[in-house]
């Protein structure tokens, strides 16, 4: 069985952070030179994906990241404070058994964060979002698709505002 935690000798991880070990074979990686901040969540809940933090990534106060069908965080991303990472959706549709006992509906694919993203404060990046290379997502949007390169998105429901030149 493969080590559940594994956390750079070079990465910084805050001792007020809570990265819990799987107990169903889940991978959580921190990659050389990431930062993890106080309060922030690392729960691998909701499928077996692996989470990975690439190397110099910044993942801010308050955020929660559920391993659900995977995390992928490329190379010096910015995650700012209190946002949600939830690669996973709960099946709800049946009327004669609780929501509770659903259990969850197939992957959509997991949530894949290229290179140099920014994601701003309290944004919601869900199953199946594509992040591409350079792209800022403006504080408390919510990513449920796939964004170009070094564009620049805002609001719910979310919108190209703009392009980093």
């Amino acid at each position: 069985m493969r080590e559940s935690v594994i956390i750079h000798p070079d990465a910084s991880v805050s001792g007020l952070a809570d990265i819990e070990a799987s107990v169903r074979g889940t991978c959580i990686v921190v990659e050389k030179g990431a930062v993890i901040d106080a309060f922030v969540k690392i729960k691998p809940v909701g499928g077996v994906g692996d989470v990975r933090i690439g190397e110099g990534s910044y993942v801010n106060s308050g955020t929660v990241i559920y391993s659900g069908n995977g995390v992928h965080i490329g190379n010096g991303v910015l995650i700012a404070a209190n946002c949600t990472l939830a690669p996973v959706n709960h099946a709800y549709a049946r009327r004669d058994v609780p929501i509770a006992k659903q259990g969850f509906l197939p992957s959509k694919g997991g949530i894949v964060i290229e290179d140099d993203v920014w994601v701003g404060a309290g944004s919601i990046i869900l199953d199946g979002a594509i992040l591409r290379k350079g792209c800022v997502v403006g504080a408390g949007s919510i990513v449920r698709g796939e964004l170009a390169e070094y564009a620049i998105y805002a609001g719910n429901p979310i919108k190209l505002i703009g392009r980093r030149t």
